[in-house]
């Protein structure tokens, strides 16, 4: 047994918000010590070589959302960080057709330009459609580092929600009927009140369906294009970024963070069970049987793993453990890392370009997104999947020797419980086959280019990093389980429904996405509560 004698805090996974947690914490005078299960520091926010001479980020592979503050409090850049914008956000093959496809961004008048090739009314209306879009996004900005009001806190939780409502009080009434709608709305409905083209209501309805196990056609799916436009990069609002030395270098320069702060840091020390007596949190016992504790359990984990396997049910109150039953899980994900003997050859546009540095994205059209989503109800996966992929060797030569790449697939709509009951692992090469031939398909050659693989099925991520359900998010990014409400009402201040446990995660507002806002969050929600465990 370790003694928690002077231990102010136990936390539970060295995931980025873990990270971010402990060194705020520390840096405050708090002794911490986070226990993390793997071999290396950074959940799901980690490179390794996956393939010999292969590099890349495992699970998490892209940068925009993490927090400006948080970079500067931590000294990330002082530290390693770097990020490189991409040239242009995404490029859409539509076809095999020669010229048929669809790249946005590298500036206003550059996506206008590619727009009008398939409306000119929509290249008008996109600079509109993106000031909407940013003066909404403003407000989640301002909310992202805020703690959420507690819903059972009486009147001073009145009070708190009272005064973050204010912060709806900056949008005009048409940004308030804006806000209404990408709450409200469905992806399709959406987009289709601003935009008549296929294409692009494709490249832009793709963010709402990112890790979102639904179809562009389910209510509030739009909700997800802001989520996924909220972020910055060195500045830049709403940009998306490589990080040199992929996602590891972000927790690796946190974890530099924390240990010159004087967190202790464990490794492979995978947490069994959260000890609670007499309704309290005390320290968490370790599956090699070791007992650490501390005034203040802080998890790390997915409201899931949780309260449903570290927790014995009979210590939670009844009527939170029926909440937790209830907790919406699933993102519907599917990761591969691929090394490649050169790029891909892309039928309609094969020569090497700025396209090769952006997110490729495969769906060319909300039908064929909603399509997906229909198969991964009825089969399990898609007859033709959706896929996002990223060769960030393009613009960082550490992943792979000269001429040589890696590319991150990130593929959507594949569903964490297969219908017909089977196992994930048992299916996983066919779903694999099924996202190579659609590769294939608009980049023909592709397959013959493969030197190595990684693949993380819905099961994969969750026995590797203990994503509930392959959850990347932690849990559901619905209206039903944000702010206040994320995990659930009653809990959404980063508390636990016992004394002395504290959520940290992706599972605790703002949401998912490496963003270190839990984590900022819940640091701060600890030391405001003083002595008040």
């Amino acid at each position: 047994m370790t003694d928690g004698k002077g231990l102010d805090a136990v936390i539970v996974g060295g995931g980025h918000n873990g990270l971010v947690c402990a060194f705020y914490l520390a840096r405050a005078g708090f002794r911490v010590r986070i226990c993390e299960a793997h071999h290396t520091l950074g959940g799901a926010a980690v490179t390794e070589e996956f393939a010999p001479g292969f590099r890349n980020s495992v699970a998490s592979y892209t940068v925009s959302l993490l927090q400006p503050k948080v970079i500067a409090d931590m000294a990330l850049h002082r530290r390693g960080y770097r990020a490189v914008e991409r040239p242009i956000a995404n490029f859409l093959p539509l076809s095999v057709q020669p010229g048929d496809y669809l790249k946005l961004g590298g500036g206003m008048a550059k996506s206008q330009a590619e727009v009008a090739r398939f409306s000119a009314a929509d290249a008008a209306a996109l600079p509109a459609y993106y000031a909407a879009l940013e003066q909404v996004a403003d407000v989640v900005r301002a909310l992202a580092l805020r703690i959420p009001p507690d819903a059972g806190g009486g009147i001073k939780g009145m009070i708190d929600a009272a005064l973050q409502s204010r912060v709806l009080a900056r949008l005009d009434l048409p940004g308030r009927r804006e806000a209404l709608a990408l709450f409200t709305r469905s992806a399709r409905e959406y987009l289709d009140g601003w935009f008549e083209s296929a294409p692009l209501k494709a490249a832009l309805g793709f963010d709402a369906i990112v890790g979102n196990h639904a179809s562009p056609d389910t209510p509030g799916s739009a909700y997800v294009l802001l989520h996924h436009v909220f972020g910055e990069v060195n500045g830049n609002k709403g940009s998306w970024a490589h990080s040199i030395g992929g996602m590891g270098a972000i927790t690796q320069a946190m974890a530099e963070a924390c240990r010159e702060a004087g967190v202790e840091i464990g490794l492979e020390q995978s947490v069994e069970r959260v000890l609670v007596e007499s309704g309290k949190a005390v320290g968490v016992r370790l599956a090699s049987g070791e007992e650490v504790r501390a005034h203040r359990v802080i998890a790390n984990v997915g409201p899931a793993l949780l309260y449903r396997r570290l927790i014995e049910r009979s210590a939670l109150p009844g009527d939170f453990a029926v909440a937790m039953d209830r907790f919406a899980t699933g993102s519907g994900s599917f990761r591969m890392n691929l090394a490649l003997s050169e790029l891909p050859r892309f039928s309609a546009l094969p020569e090497p370009g700025e396209h090769h540095s952006a997110g490729i994205v495969i769906a060319p059209s909300l039908d064929y997104m909603d399509r997906a989503y229909a198969d991964s109800r009825a089969f399990g996966w898609s007859r033709a999947p959706i896929v996002e992929m990223l060769i960030p060797s393009t613009v960082d030569d550490s992943l792979a020797s000269s001429g040589q790449h890696v590319a991150s697939l990130f593929c959507q709509q594949f569903n964490p419980r297969l219908p017909d009951g089977s196992d994930w692992d048992a299916r996983e090469a066919e779903a694999v086959e099924a996202i190579l031939t659609t590769i294939e398909h608009y980049a023909p050659g592709f397959r013959e280019t493969i030197v190595g693989r990684q693949v993380l099925s819905p099961k994969g991520l969750e026995r590797r990093f203990g994503l509930v359900d392959g959850d990347i998010f932690h849990g559901r990014m619905s209206l039903d389980q944000l702010w206040a409400a994320r995990p659930v009402l009653g809990a959404g201040s980063y508390r636990g429904p016992l004394t002395g446990l504290w959520m940290c995660g992706a599972g605790t507002h703002p949401g998912g996405g490496v963003t270190g806002a839990p984590g900022h969050n819940c640091a701060h929600a600890i030391l405001k509560a003083g002595r008040k465990l």
